[in-house]
């Protein structure tokens, strides 16, 4: 594996060869800013294109190709119309086991609206499902 150069280079090979792996089912809420992801989009595409972005934050968040959109989120986004969809959005982002045998994919995330009254100093937080 070639010499080591530095001290942290040491580190992060030690911390990748001990570091254990991730939990396939994990829930955690984000604030997503859909206002900088339609910026200079035609009207008629606002509240589509602002769909789609949620769905390509939570591919890349929880790294699973297949998302799915609550009714309840879908609804909040298209509540003020096309042309106006809302400026943030608080999401939870649930990836959880497929339960179709035959689906490619072995996980899916389900993203659902968390209603708040303010988005000022809103942090991404883990949330513990009580099961």
């Amino acid at each position: 594996f070639g010499f080591i150069n530095s001290v942290d280079q040491l580190y992060s090979i030690t911390m990748v060869k001990s570091s254990t792996p991730k939990p396939d089912l994990v829930t955690r809420d984000y604030t997503i800013q859909l206002s900088k992801r339609v910026k200079g989009q035609q009207f008629k595409r606002r509240a589509p294109r602002a769909i789609k972005e949620i769905r390509k934050f939570a591919e890349k968040a929880m790294g699973t190709k297949d998302v799915r959109i609550d009714a309840g989120l879908n609804k909040y986004v298209w509540a003020t119309g096309i042309k106006n969809p809302p400026t943030r959005v608080r999401v939870r982002l649930s990836r959880k086991r497929n339960e179709d045998e035959d689906a490619d994919e072995k996980l899916y995330t389900l993203a659902q609206l968390v209603e708040v009254s303010s988005f000022k100093g809103l942090q991404t937080e883990n949330v513990v499902d009580a099961l």
